[in-house]
């Protein structure tokens, strides 16, 4: 992973805009990602083989329940300026209306997701871990799950709900293998002993 660095000795709007310009510009390889970590604007290489089954099984358990007018995007940006972020989560589930009615075409505000999965890369571990999930937390999405795969005990599901201010509480945490019940608006049971391990 890079990072590249913006002045920040700019007031916070236009530093902002400085970071959203970096971001929407970048040049790179196809299948890389870029975002904006806590300011720091950040190249990763695309995930392994297991990520992305990981990601595809749920992203289809996803699509059994959701209305017609919600989607579960992969590539889509998820804004947090007051977190200095804009990521990419592995899965964002957001209502048509809100990603296509927002006033950026490149990226919605956080708050419009209503489930965000992340699935743990080793280098990127801890950003999900801490500085999503207070990130997630701080713009209000209601359901945030954490797929750990580089756990220190193995392999980890934790369902995180009720934001309030950079914080979730922890509504389930089980390991690889587990059933996850995924509240109201979803009504989903999802067994995790799909999911491959390393």
């Amino acid at each position: 992973m890079s990072a590249l660095t913006v002045d920040h000795a700019s007031d916070n709007d236009h530093e902002w805009d400085d970071l959203v310009r970096i971001w929407e510009q970048a040049d790179v390889p196809e299948g890389w990602k870029v975002e904006i970590i806590e300011g720091i604007v950040t190249v990763s290489p695309p995930p392994d083989n297991v990520h992305n089954v990981i990601a595809e099984r749920v992203h289809r358990r996803l699509y059994s329940v959701l209305p017609e007018d919600w989607g579960v995007y992969q590539t889509v940006g998820a804004s947090v300026p007051s977190r200095k972020g804009i990521w990419i989560p592995d899965l964002a589930v957001i209502p048509d209306d809100d990603l296509l009615g927002g006033e950026s075409k490149t990226f919605v505000p956080a708050a419009a997701a209503k489930l965000i999965v992340e699935v743990t890369s080793q280098s990127n571990a801890r950003n999900d871990r801490i500085a999503k999930a207070a990130g997630y937390a701080r713009a209000g999405v209601p359901l945030y799950l954490l797929v750990d795969r580089f756990a220190p005990a193995g392999p980890t599901i934790t369902l995180h709900g009720e934001p309030s201010d950079d914080v979730y509480r922890v509504l389930w945490a089980g390991k690889f293998g587990d059933e996850v019940d995924l509240p109201a608006p979803f009504g989903l049971t999802l067994d995790t002993g799909i999911l491959p391990t390393d």
